[in-house]
């Protein structure tokens, strides 16, 4: 290879998206029509693909963050990683037992109302209600939780006592809560690139495909262990207690493959979304989840992105079975402009070591805001800059979000922000350009005005540059065989003979492999008798 080229692994291309908070005014439209589109049926009612937490605050479910009591996401022991959940020894001891899942009341009693006894009441004196009852049961209910009771503070400060992130901060930043800044944070499946929700399903249900990268759940195979539950750390993965399935969210793939946008970011009010291919390489993520200190998984995630205006890169994506259009689409990625060029979009707790691929630009407004209520000039680079450090929500809370606890990639994106603001106030109001402001933040005038075009004036086609799909054949993977990562060597997955759920009755895929046939689907098994297969072995196995 000559000097200075870049050396390339395998490369692999995912459909990724960037949230840009600014924008974010809590209205959920993107939680009810994903609902309405993807869990509107029974055995969902508590669901929702994408919901919106107010921060601080304890989110939804209640305190998913706290994995020391949930034991989500991958740890480090011996410089390997291991679902923190426990390895197959354990999890096997907790198969019909799993102690380490979310109740309902942990998400919430989902609830509606009497309207029958409101609209059919007798008259009479007394004014008829619509008293609450469970969407579970029917019953008569209290409404003492909901998806984001969070929501404009109304939780108050004995509820935002129990935010994670919160809890780990000093207790004068929590004395003074009443004063933070809050802020709407919008979420759904990270879609990650280390998923620890796949490797720790017992019966290989869940997978993420090759061609797009896109996390889903095999509905036939899934036998409603629930590891995956217990295993993402977002807690992002639902069971249906109707079906008996566990269910995620899809990233709208029948609408991606079509080369368009997710429902969630189609009705988006504030147009914060943003959706796009990255090109990365594979070979690279077990390597980079694996880093020692938590603070550099930012680093190391940005480091297994691969620049697609790179000649070498673009090679390398087209032997690896890249269609072209797929490669011009990441040269024109908003996602990959906003992570990696720009660098202004950061990963939801990147310390649970999954490699999330849903980032977001942190919110900047406060800052404005606060300094014009005290008489200064929001706008003014130099003032602007060093407010940042005084941000009403410190810069702190942000990191423990965003990069595992370090400050410098959080300001450092601030700051950006910052000077865009303050460059296209002197663009726009005809002053003269200060090139010194561009200069502060390591950016140029041309990359500070392409910056505000895409977070400020870009229109549809700019913000979802999604190409239509394709069947990924990679030398010697099968596209049938589940996660695309689940190779030999693959980053945090097992072998795929690992331990699997028996298969069910009638005829199996062939991805169920010749190691299941002859076993007994205890799921099936009425307790009565000894099952054909219980035993392996002898005339019994096939």
């Amino acid at each position: 290879m000559p000097q200075g080229e870049t050396k390339v692994g395998r490369v692999m291309a995912q459909v990724a998206m960037v949230m840009n908070l600014d924008k974010c005014i809590g209205c959920h439209t993107c939680s009810v029509t994903c609902k309405q589109t993807w869990t509107n049926r029974s055995g969902t009612e508590y669901v929702w693909f994408n919901n919106v937490e107010t921060r601080p605050g304890q989110g939804y479910p209640r305190s998913y963050e706290d994995q020391d009591r949930w034991k989500g996401g991958w740890r480090l022991k011996h410089g390997r990683l291991v679902p923190r959940s426990g390895g197959r020894a354990r999890r096997l001891a907790r198969l019909f037992a799993n102690p380490e899942l979310p109740s309902l009341d942990d998400y919430y009693q989902p609830w509606t109302y009497d309207y029958e006894n409101l609209i059919g009441a007798p008259l009479g004196d007394d004014v008829p209600t619509a008293p609450p009852r469970s969407l579970i049961d029917g019953r008569p209910t209290r409404v003492t939780w909901g998806p984001n009771w969070d929501d404009d503070l109304g939780g108050g400060p004995e509820h935002i006592a129990g935010d994670p992130v919160l809890r780990r901060m000093n207790e004068q930043v929590r004395l003074e809560y009443e004063q933070a800044f809050m802020f709407y944070l919008p979420r759904i499946c990270e879609h990650c690139l280390n998923p620890s929700c796949v490797a720790v399903c017992p019966s290989g249900a869940l997978y993420k495909r090759i061609e797009d990268g896109i996390v889903l759940v095999d509905q036939d195979r899934c036998r409603g262990w629930r590891m995956c539950v217990t295993g993402c750390p977002y807690k992002k993965v639902y069971f249906n207690h109707a079906t008996g399935k566990a269910e995620k969210c899809t990233m709208c793939y029948p609408r991606i493959e079509a080369g368009q946008p997710t429902v969630c970011s189609e009705t988006c009010v504030g147009r914060l979304r943003y959706l796009g291919v990255v090109l990365y390489d594979a070979d690279r993520v077990g390597e980079a989840a694996a880093t020692a200190d938590e603070r550099d998984l930012y680093e190391a995630q940005l480091g297994c992105f691969l620049d697609p205006e790179d000649p070498v890169v673009r090679r390398a994506a087209e032997d690896a079975g890249i269609p072209h259009d797929w490669i011009t689409a990441a040269r024109r990625s908003p996602v990959h402009a906003l992570i990696s060029r720009h660098r202004v979009a950061l990963p939801l707790h990147p310390e649970y070591r999954t490699m999330p691929m849903v980032w977001y630009v942190p919110p900047l407004s406060p800052v404005v805001e606060s300094l014009t209520a005290t008489g200064h000039d929001g706008e003014d680079p130099a003032k602007l800059f060093a407010a940042i450090d005084s941000l009403r929500i410190p810069l702190e809370y942000l990191a423990g979000l965003f990069t595992a606890g370090d400050v410098a990639p959080v300001e450092a994106a601030l700051c950006r922000l910052a000077a865009m603001r303050s460059h296209m106030r002197r663009v726009n109001l005809g002053e003269e350009q200060d090139p010194a402001i561009a200069r502060s933040v390591g950016m140029d005038a041309a990359g500070i005005e392409a910056m505000y075009r895409l977070l400020a004036l870009a229109k549809y086609d700019e913000r979802y540059v999604i190409p239509t799909s394709y069947t990924a054949e990679l030398p010697g993977d099968d596209a049938d065989a589940g996660c695309g990562l689940d190779g030999h060597g693959g980053p945090g997955m097992y072998a795929p003979d690992t331990f699997h759920a028996p298969p069910g009755p009638g005829p199996q895929p062939e991805h169920a492999g010749a190691s299941l046939r002859g076993r007994v689907n205890l799921l099936n098994w009425n307790g009565r008798g000894r099952p054909d297969g219980l035993f392996p072995g002898g005339e019994e196995r096939t």
